[in-house]
């Protein structure tokens, strides 16, 4: 008769590098959700979930192609349509020596891959401290080393330059940027831009740019500003998509673009494409909305923007008079970063929050911040009245406590 040894599976010690404080938070508030409390929540960049429906050109473009029998695998690095759509809107936008165009199960899935195509054990790529933590889970997937530079909050949560120089090393393969910024929604000075390509051009480094909020600029008048466009002759990979602007995250289409000399190019996006073709292809269907989406109507956008603008000031007036907090005002995206004068650290803060108010917020730490500093991350997608009823609590909450 045998016996049978019941025996652990044990996961790779490099997960202990990897974490998502974004979905971490979201099992305590399903917890106090079933004991019948309502949540506020405010921690998912997700527009579906509030009042911005996705275009209806969009969804006819998504059911025509369905219908027209697109529903199998797809071109690996994306359909031609897709591509064409893509590639056209970077050259309108500025992008010159443009070398390839890959689509993706979401920008995610192609942010992974350039990373893992560059990066080998040891190596490291400077991201942004506070950054989406993303980058840090995929880092530490692949065996490489974290390796964060500091956004100033002093100075509008711009790159701090000389701590971005000084933590150039042997073995840094790139600079990351994120702009318009996630979690502190700070959108980059064609200043900074630049200094940060000569950064680039004097230590041969890639430049990987996250500019998947690029239609949602808050200030009218304000343009957003492509390192691509200010630097042809650099190697640079842009990375965007539907999600956001075209509301349709749960579609998870996403692109990136390089851009850049060929002979510095050729052999990285090979490696890329390597990996691309090896799980076949971005979903099919949605893929052939692209084009309508880049090539269609865009008056959704001032709708959204409108919206958004809104609350924004509506959060950066509730941050002005609340003891304890204070906040850069947010130029694009949905996210605001308010620093919290508090004496423990911000996750302890933001779980008691969600337990006693039921508001569910991020800790800053989740997207990491200078020592000895408190913040949260509040996504003000949802509507008005559901900010207000959420700032209320959170401020009684805080006049309660301290």
């Amino acid at each position: 008769m045998s016996t049978h040894v019941t025996y652990r599976i044990a996961p790779a010690t490099r997960m202990a590098n990897v974490s998502y404080a974004i979905r971490d938070l979201a099992v305590v508030a399903d917890q106090i959700a079933r004991q019948g409390h309502k949540i506020l929540y405010l921690n998912i960049g997700d527009p579906c979930k509030f009042d911005f429906p996705t275009p209806p050109h969009m969804l006819e473009a998504a059911e025509r192609a369905m219908r027209d029998g697109y529903n199998g695998y797809g071109d690996s690095l994306g359909e031609p349509s897709a591509v064409n759509a893509i590639r056209a809107r970077a050259e309108a936008n500025g992008f010159l020596n443009i070398q390839g165009v890959m689509v993706g199960v979401g920008s995610g899935e192609v942010i992974d891959n350039c990373l893992t195509a560059l990066l080998n054990p040891g190596d490291n790529v400077l991201t942004p401290c506070p950054g989406y933590p993303l980058y840090g889970a995929v880092v530490g997937k692949i065996g490489a080393e974290p390796n964060s530079y500091f956004l100033n909050e002093e100075n509008g949560w711009q790159p701090d330059l000389e701590d971005l120089e000084a933590r150039i090393n042997p073995r840094t393969k790139a600079i990351l940027l994120i702009n318009p910024n996630n979690p502190t929604g700070a959108t980059y000075s064609r200043a900074t831009l630049e200094r940060i390509a000569e950064l680039a051009r004097k230590h041969n480094l890639l430049i990987l740019a996250d500019e998947i909020y690029d239609k949602l600029i808050l200030d009218e008048g304000t343009d957003h500003v492509s390192i691509a466009a200010l630097a042809p002759d650099l190697p640079v990979i842009t990375f965007n998509g539907l999600s956001k602007a075209y509301l349709v995250p749960g579609w998870r289409i996403g692109w990136a673009v390089a851009t850049g000399p060929a002979e510095s190019l050729n052999d990285y996006l090979e490696a890329v494409y390597k990996l691309l073709r090896a799980r076949l292809s971005a979903p099919h269907p949605f893929m052939h909305t692209i084009a309508p989406a880049l090539q269609g109507p865009q008056g959704h956008l001032k709708e959204v923007r409108a919206k958004l603008r809104r609350r924004r000031d509506l959060t950066v007036q509730w941050a002005a008079r609340t003891p304890r907090v204070s906040l850069v005002a947010p130029q694009g995206a949905f996210y605001a970063f308010p620093k919290l004068d508090i004496p423990e650290d911000d996750l302890t803060f933001v779980t008691d929050l969600l337990r006693e108010k039921h508001v569910l917020c991020v800790n800053g730490s989740g997207f990491g911040q200078r020592t000895g500093t408190r913040h949260m991350r509040i996504v003000f997608l949802p509507q008005e009245e559901v900010l207000e009823e959420a700032y209320r609590n959170i401020t009684e909450f805080i006049s309660h406590r301290y």
